[in-house]
């Protein structure tokens, strides 16, 4: 049987030595915006890959967490700028391949926990379905910081407007 996961450099040192399938993930419901909920350290067997992500069984019962259970499937990353690798739903990873995510300006983080089509709903939520948005800051959902978000169409647009472009006009923060 194939693990990829075992030979994931990104995950080197992360299996619990004697379940070399057993790691911690990061489990929420949600980023701060969507959820009141705070995401839980949870062990979880990782079972298979899809959709760029890795598949894990939860191993134990969460304590606060409502949504999710001992047993339950969950898909998993590891981002940049956090400890342990990350639940993600099929919805984000779906989404997440239109839209670049600048690293938090406090702690590094390259994911965010909610899809951007409902953090879009919840920071705007008088947004017409005519407006579609390029870009849109979030805060992020390990400590505070500020994230950017910003359609991959947007930045090759502006990537085609040639070299004159130095620093698009919204990345005011670097």
């Amino acid at each position: 049987m194939n693990y990829p996961w075992r030979d994931d450099p990104l995950l080197e040192g992360r299996f619990h030595p004697d379940f070399p399938d057993d790691l911690q993930v990061l489990v929420h419901e949600g980023g701060p915006r969507l959820s009141s909920r705070s995401p839980e350290l949870m062990w979880a067997r990782t079972i298979g890959t899809e959709g760029g992500a890795y598949v894990a069984t939860l191993l134990n019962q969460p304590h606060h967490l409502q949504t999710l259970h001992e047993g339950a499937e969950v898909l998993y990353v590891i981002p940049d700028g956090a400890e342990y690798p990350i639940r993600v739903t099929a919805k984000y990873l779906e989404e997440r391949a239109a839209w670049h995510i600048e690293a938090c300006t406090r702690c590094g983080l390259t994911e965010l926990f909610d899809a951007p089509s409902d953090l879009l709903r919840t920071i705007f939520p008088n947004q017409t379905a005519d407006v579609s948005m390029e870009m849109f800051t979030s805060f992020c959902p390990l400590c505070g910081g500020v994230q950017g978000v910003v359609r991959r169409d947007a930045i090759q647009a502006m990537t085609d407007e040639g070299p004159t472009v130095q620093k698009p006009w919204w990345r005011f923060w670097k």
